[in-house]
């Protein structure tokens, strides 16, 4: 599984419309950039109370990203 299918894994699992989950990769040299777009409605079941969702699916995809060598970086999109 590589850092683009886990962030869709774990969005889909989290929104009520998987359908609008739009993800693309930008990948570089030494860092990979995820951009995630959701529906509006459902931003708030990503971003979490604080940011804390968001933030601990940007810790998941930083520990994959060190297996791979390179650094990863989650955007989200409205």
């Amino acid at each position: 599984m590589n850092m683009k299918e886990l962030v869709e894994f774990i969005t889909k699992s989290l929104v009520d419309d998987a359908d609008q989950v739009q993800i693309s990769e930008i990948e570089g040299e030494q860092t990979v950039v995820i951009e995630l777009k959701v529906a509006k409605e459902e931003m708030g079941k990503i971003i979490g109370k604080k940011g804390r969702t968001a933030q601990a699916i940007r810790t998941i995809l930083g520990a994959a990203s060190v297996k791979l060598g390179k650094k990863a970086v989650l955007e989200i999109v409205e």
